[in-house]
């Protein structure tokens, strides 16, 4: 019998070949291909209770980014879909910080599970949970109630951020307590459509500093969006803001 190294390494071969394949069938991300990027930034305010051990959430700070909203089969219009949004943060030198959530229900049995919605301002989960230390984190993006709405499509999304700049919330809970609001992402100009295309995030390797990704769906994850990105032509970044080509 091979080896486990080896038998796990082959099987990270054939997902990253079938995301490949996939993807070119499609041409398109394998993944929520159909969105809008935007240039942004993110607001920490610090974390709200005990820390969470990730200095990233507990210090306040003023981060640049670049986010991406998206609908995941897509459905057209305004129809109902499991809707992405997609944040890189660069905290200063090094590594910045990938974080992708989907449309999920608030309340903690919910939070595992992607779900469908129309409107584009609501609640965003990582679904797959964090761990700092020996805590189990989940962290959100949540409907701003003083924010301009984002609308139920992408035509309505790039409106809304052209007329003003709306925001969204950004929390962390357990996989039973309640959302804590620890900063913000505020939405900027819209980036062109070579630069949405180009994008490419690690939701695995792109992690601040005491936060590593846990569950069941982690290796699965990784290899199908390497192999996805690998068949258009975009590489995950691992140091800057730009897009990657």
């Amino acid at each position: 019998m091979p080896p486990a190294a080896t038998l796990s390494d082959r099987a990270a071969v054939a997902v990253e070949r079938a995301s490949a394949a996939l993807t070119r069938l499609r041409r398109a991300r394998l993944l929520h291909p159909a969105g809008r990027s935007f240039a942004g930034e993110v607001t920490v305010w610090g974390t709200p209770g005990p820390p969470t051990g990730v200095a990233l959430l507990d210090r306040p700070g003023r981060y640049p980014a670049t986010l991406r909203l998206s609908k995941g089969v897509p459905t057209p219009g305004s129809w109902p879909d499991v809707l992405g949004l997609a944040v890189r943060v660069q905290p200063g030198e090094g590594r910045p910080f990938d974080l992708l959530v989907s449309s999920s229900g608030a309340a903690p049995v919910l939070r595992h599970l992607p779900l469908p919605r129309r409107r584009f301002a609501g609640t965003y989960s990582t679904i797959m949970p964090f761990r700092s230390g020996r805590r189990r984190l989940f962290l959100a993006a949540l409907a701003d109630p003083d924010s301009p709405d984002l609308g139920r499509s992408l035509a309505q999304l790039a409106a809304a951020a052209a007329a003003d700049a709306p925001r969204l919330v950004l929390a962390v809970a357990s996989a039973v307590g309640p959302w804590r609001p620890f900063g913000q992402v505020s939405i900027g100009a819209q980036l062109s459509a070579r630069e949405d295309a180009a994008l490419a995030f690690d939701p695995i390797g792109n992690l601040p500093a005491g936060l590593r990704a846990a569950g069941p769906l982690t290796w699965l994850r990784e290899h199908t969006y390497r192999g996805s990105q690998r068949a258009r032509g975009a590489t995950q970044s691992g140091g800057s803001l730009a897009v990657t080509v």
